[in-house]
């Protein structure tokens, strides 16, 4: 683990109205000292967490000396994402307390408090590029180039039915955190990568299927890293994303946003669908914002982001060069 550090934010009033009169966020740096590069953010998905870069970071093919977000170049911020129990294990507020729009208030008021007046890039991967697609929104001249990466700028109607039928396992089984786990692996993953990697191969000695094996092992993988109010709350933000959402139009919400945007998509997933950045990027266009659409070739689904880093690389090189 990197050095954790804590930063106190005074003050804040979440969506729903509860007044916070100091909050705690844990977060790590990376690379070059602060104020002394360009700073990157990285806004970590749902199962992860601030040691992004290091010997066990989450990112660390792509977030090290040399690679693509090259620490010898920029610094690098990664926020815990309230909730998830990484740093900070006491948590004492109720898992549907914030909303990926808190979040994202609470990260760029954070970057306040240190003295960021400037990103050069916010990228985040799934629930981490809904929480920057917030940023932009509510900070327009805060990020210079956002990057989204198997994400969208609301939770549909796909994942909000998902993420219900993950807190109502997470309510109802006896083994909530690996059962739920179970069920969400196969909407990160597609029916091809399932084919390529286990060509209905049995584990004899388990007496199963080796995609039921795999299964359970990621059930029990997930019960040794997250609580359940963990879980439970990272589940909730997911679902609570929408850059539009409290906003008197669409297009009062594009009109503030100033970032160059740099979507990356996976032809394959199945969670956040390709047609919808596709349309997203559309709808920038005719505004006049400046963006474009990338997306990676893979048969692994939604999870390719953490498997493709060379196509992850090229894509993306242009905008860390």
């Amino acid at each position: 683990m990197h050095q954790i550090k804590y930063i106190s934010i005074p003050k804040i009033v979440s969506e729903k109205g509860t007044t916070y009169e100091e909050f705690i966020l844990s977060y790590q740096l990376f690379g070059r000292k602060l104020h002394s590069a360009p700073v990157v953010l990285i806004n970590h998905a749902l199962t992860g967490n601030s040691d992004v870069a290091g010997t066990k970071g989450w990112w660390k093919s792509l977030v090290g000396k040399g690679k693509l977000i090259d620490t010898a170049k920029y610094t690098i911020v990664c926020f815990d994402i309230p909730g998830n129990g990484y740093a900070l294990k006491e948590i004492s507020f109720y898992y549907d307390e914030f909303s990926a729009k808190d979040v994202a208030n609470l990260f760029g008021l954070a970057l306040g408090e240190l003295n960021i007046s400037s990103l050069y890039a916010a990228i985040g991967s799934s629930l981490g590029g809904g929480i920057a697609w917030e940023m932009a929104a509510l900070f327009p001249d805060l990020i210079q180039h956002l990057v989204p990466v198997a994400s969208d700028w609301k939770a549909s109607d796909w994942v909000l039915g998902h993420n219900k039928v993950q807190q109502q396992i997470l309510q109802n089984s006896t083994k909530p955190l690996h059962d739920a786990r179970m069920m969400a692996m196969l909407f990160y993953r597609t029916p091809a990568s399932f084919e390529q990697k286990f060509k209905g191969s049995k584990n004899e000695a388990m007496g199963m299927y080796n995609v039921e094996s795999w299964l359970l092992h990621h059930g029990e993988k997930l019960e040794q890293r997250f609580s359940l109010h963990a879980y439970k709350t990272m589940t909730h933000l997911l679902s609570s994303f929408n850059i539009f959402k409290g906003s008197e139009s669409e297009d009062a919400v594009l009109n503030k946003i100033q970032a160059k945007v740099h979507m990356v998509g996976v032809d394959s997933d199945l969670f956040f669908v390709p047609a919808h950045n596709r349309k997203a990027l559309a709808v920038l266009k005719e505004k006049g914002i400046q963006a474009s659409y990338s997306e990676i070739n893979s048969v692994h689904g939604h999870d390719a982001f953490l498997i493709e880093f060379e196509q992850l690389v090229s894509i993306l090189k242009d905008v860390f060069k």
